[in-house]
This record gives C-alpha cells, sequence and structure tokens, in this order.
C-alpha cells in the first residue's frame, strides 16, 4: 500500500468515527427535543396558523384562510389594545417592585445575620406554592367582611371595610402586590447567588480607600450584578406579562385588570373566535419576542466584556 493510499484510508477512518460520534449525539438529544417539539414547537405552530383563520367554535365550521383579517380587526379592536397597556403596567410595576424588593431581602439574607438559614428557608415558600393557591390565600385575605388586611388595619383605626378586588380603584394594586409577593423567592435567590459570587476583595479594597457602604454597593456591588440584573429582570417582565393563573383566580380580569392572556383567554373560550384570539396570542408571542432579543443580546455583550 502506497504512502497516498495510507493517507486516504486514515482521512475515510476519521470522517467515519466523525459521523458516528454526531450520530451518537444526535440520538442522546432526540429524547430530550421530542417532547418539545412535540409539546411546545407544534401547539406553538398551529396557534401562529390558526391566526390567519376565521376559526369559530360550532360543530361542523369550516375554517377558511382569511390572510391578514384577525390583524385587521385587531388594529381597531380598542378593548384589546387597553388590555395590552394594563398588561404593561402590570407587568413593568410588578417587575420593578419585585426586583427592589428581591434585592434588599437578598442583601439582607447576605449578611451574617443570626437565622439567616431559616430566613432563606421561609422566603422560598411562596415558590413552592402554586398561583392558584397564592390566589386564593390572598383573596381570602383581601376579603372586605373577614379578610385578615381590613381586619389589621381596623386594628390600627383605619377603614376597615376596603373591598380591594371589587373595586377599580384598588384591585389592580393590590393584584401587583399579590403578584410581587409570588414572584420574589425567585429574584431574591437569584440575586443572592449572585451577591455571593462577589469577588470580597474588591469591598476589602473600597472600604481600605475610605468608601461607605453605599458607596461600595453603588461602584461594587451593582456592576459586579448587572449581568444577573439584566437575566431576572428580563425573564421576570416576560414571566409577568404571561401571567394568568394569578389574575384569574384574584378578579377574572374585572375591574381594570384585564390582561392580554386574559382577554385572549375569554376572546377564545367564552366567545369561541379562535382565529382572532389566536391573532391576539401570535401578537403577544411577538412583544415576548422582542424583549427576549434586548435580553439575549445583553446576555452575549456580558460574555464579551
Amino acid at each position: 500500500m502506497s504512502a497516498v493510499d495510507v493517507v486516504v484510508a486514515e482521512r475515510g477512518l476519521r470522517r467515519r468515527s466523525r459521523f458516528g460520534a454526531e450520530r451518537g449525539a444526535w440520538l442522546l438529544f432526540l429524547p430530550a427535543m421530542l417532547p418539545i417539539l412535540a409539546f411546545s414547537v407544534w401547539p406553538l405552530l398551529q396557534g401562529i396558523a390558526l391566526g390567519f383563520t376565521n376559526a369559530t367554535a360550532g360543530r361542523d365550521v369550516v375554517v377558511e384562510f382569511n390572510g391578514v383579517q384577525n390583524y385587521v380587526d385587531l388594529a381597531g379592536y380598542e378593548l384589546f389594545w387597553n388590555s395590552f397597556g394594563i398588561g404593561l403596567i402590570w407587568a413593568f410595576s410588578v417587575t420593578l417592585i419585585q426586583f427592589v424588593a428581591s434585592l434588599c431581602l437578598a442583601l439582607l439574607l447576605n449578611a451574617n445575620l443570626w437565622g439567616q438559614g431559616v430566613a432563606r428557608t421561609l422566603a422560598l415558600i411562596p415558590w413552592a406554592m402554586p398561583p392558584v393557591i397564592i390566589a386564593i390565600m390572598w383573596r381570602l385575605m383581601l376579603h372586605p367582611t373577614y379578610g385578615a388586611v381590613n381586619g389589621g388595619m381596623g386594628a390600627l383605626g383605619l377603614p376597615d371595610n376596603i373591598n380591594w378586588l371589587g373595586q377599580a380603584s384598588t384591585a389592580l394594586p393590590a393584584a401587583i402586590v399579590v403578584g410581587v409577593w409570588a414572584g420574589m423567592p425567585q429574584t431574591t435567590i437569584t440575586l443572592l447567588a449572585g451577591l455571593q459570587g462577589v469577588n470580597a476583595e474588591l469591598h476589602e479594597a473600597a472600604q481600605i480607600d475610605g468608601a461607605s457602604t453605599w458607596q461600595r454597593f453603588i461602584s461594587v456591588t451593582l456592576p459586579a450584578l448587572r449581568p444577573v440584573i439584566v437575566a431576572i429582570t428580563t425573564l421576570d417582565f416576560i414571566n409577568n406579562f404571561n401571567s394568568f393563573a394569578l389574575v384569574y383566580v384574584l378578579t377574572a380580569g374585572a375591574w381594570g385588570t384585564m390582561l392580554p392572556m386574559l382577554f385572549a383567554y375569554n376572546e377564545a373560550f367564552r366567545y369561541g373566535n379562535f382565529g382572532l384570539a389566536s391573532a391576539m396570542g401570535n401578537v403577544i408571542v411577538i412583544v415576548i419576542t422582542f424583549f427576549l432579543f434586548f435580553y439575549l443580546r445583553a446576555q452575549a455583550k456580558g460574555r464579551e466584556s
């Protein structure tokens, strides 16, 4: 066998070896990918396609392609855009308050205080509770007659007959408070993990230079937490904008709490306009994709720096 034959044979062997390794990787990858394709990607594609049809509820209904007619109808659908505005107010408010409260709690949990382990465990309790259970619990607490919130306010000499979830002036703020309480554990634990990753030597150097606690927080802690803050606030915003179960059980969308997901749900399952509801869902997906794009770009910049 000549030298050329040996080189050709070695190259063929390397190609077969690489192909075998790639095939093995795909075989390992498929079991994890199939459920995602079946239960996430395929329903998403079906929902997108349904948004371009006139699908409605009923027996023997003929579903026809109607192009962008649903989106034309949505453009003039004032109630939907009102719900969109409410959804943005809800998502921004919950995300911002949740972040500030979680950061304060994470700073406390990161300090060497007595009972730190117990406090960290208690902080995780809302995370372990399903949104429906949280909503039922808060409905009871906010009940105008026998709720714990009005009871506590009465004990302090404050008005104790407020119908928190039954009037437009208080329903959305009350729902925002519940949303903050329900989402704080995840944000707190993420920020706490980020705080524990901050280099202690940087704090020591800043302290030697005469920096106060607030100055160390501004110039050392916050810059180190920036990638974590960008990640968790973006994910929180997406999660809050997609919120459904919590607000549905609290108010069912009444009194100025009609979020976009609730509106699309009612359009589909109360009024039977599946095509229009799917178009609403597609618009929501576009908005979420927009924020997800900025999140991924910020993550990429963070890795580059």
